[in-house]
């Protein structure tokens, strides 16, 4: 018997725009049955590659057009806001690229709109769903005592990227890392203490404390300009966890000073990192099932983070 495919219509016909594509594509779950984009041209390239069967040339009739179940934008920063302020409108459900806003201010602003037209919305935090994180969070559920979390960024600023994107460059690029101190850290967050502060016209070093309202603490340390691989790393009595590259993860006993590597999951190799994962958890989402995708929410406070720790 053929059951019903959910519907998606894309916004966007850039590089992510794509590996989304790929994997909806690659579901049964799911018909991709639109795409726009404000270069026609470039949307019509998807669509022709991937059998999508409309491109929709102008966004105001996106929802007419297609009625889908599931709107998927991924565009550049400086674009997200025009877009939800027509796509917010109507009853599917969005997923949005991150940054859900390209700083704090406009994150609140497109948190408020969500709420002022009800809409269901999720954030595409991809490395959430790395299967090395969910490995390691799974892991953590299971060990006692205070966690020492330790975040290592390094960031250099896309030149050609427009002046108020660099300025902005720790909501656009360091909130990946960042993300990950809002899932390692158990409670709330009750203080968050710069020691090395941000400074805009020269740029070199970040440091700052956060503690929970569990016991747990972190330290995230990021270097601008200069060398280093990001990475995060989870520090228990008995357990320490290592995602360095993020894709990958490791593990050492107390007992032992051998890193031990955590197996990969398939998806994380056929398809962008966490985009297949995040898939399933949309097929929960759709059929209002418990699910562990990213609420607006919880992105603000993710972005709120960013805030306080380079005090922008």
């Amino acid at each position: 018997m053929n059951k019903t495919k959910f519907t998606i219509a894309i916004i966007g016909a850039g590089y992510m725009a794509e590996e989304h594509i790929k994997v909806f594509s690659s579901m049964q779950e799911f018909e991709i049955i639109g795409i726009h984009s404000r270069t026609i041209s470039k949307a019509q390239l998807l669509a022709n590659k991937f059998n999508i069967p409309v491109v929709v040339e102008n966004l105001s009739n996106i929802y007419e057009k297609t009625k889908a179940n599931l709107l998927i934008i991924a565009v550049t920063e400086l674009n997200l806001y025009p877009i939800i302020k027509e796509t917010f409108k109507y009853p599917w459900i969005s997923l949005i690229e991150k940054p859900a806003g390209y700083n704090y201010q406009e994150a609140l602003l497109i948190n408020e709109l969500s709420k002022k037209y009800q809409s269901r919305v999720y954030v595409s935090f991809n490395r959430r769903f790395f299967n090395s994180t969910q490995l390691v969070l799974d892991e953590l559920n299971k060990a006692e005592g205070q966690r020492l979390i330790q975040i290592h960024d390094q960031q250099v600023a896309d030149i050609d990227r427009p002046p108020e994107v660099i300025k902005n460059w720790m909501y656009v690029n360091s909130v990946h890392l960042i993300d990950y101190l809002a899932i390692m850290g158990r409670g709330k967050i009750t203080n968050v203490s710069p020691i090395i502060q941000w400074i805009p016209k020269n740029p070199k070093y970040v440091v700052a404390k956060i503690e929970y309202s569990s016991g747990d603490v972190a330290i995230y340390t990021a270097v601008w300009d200069a060398p280093g691989p990001w990475s995060v790393s989870v520090t228990t009595k008995a357990k320490r966890w290592e995602l360095k590259p993020l894709e990958f993860a490791s593990s050492q006993s107390s007992n032992s000073r051998k890193l031990i590597s955590l197996p990969t999951h398939q998806w994380d190799v056929e398809f962008k990192p966490g985009l297949r994962m995040q898939a399933e958890e949309l097929v929960k989402a759709l059929k209002s099932a418990s699910n562990k995708l990213v609420l607006l929410d919880e992105s603000l406070e993710t972005m709120r983070l960013v805030k306080e720790i380079y005090e922008v």
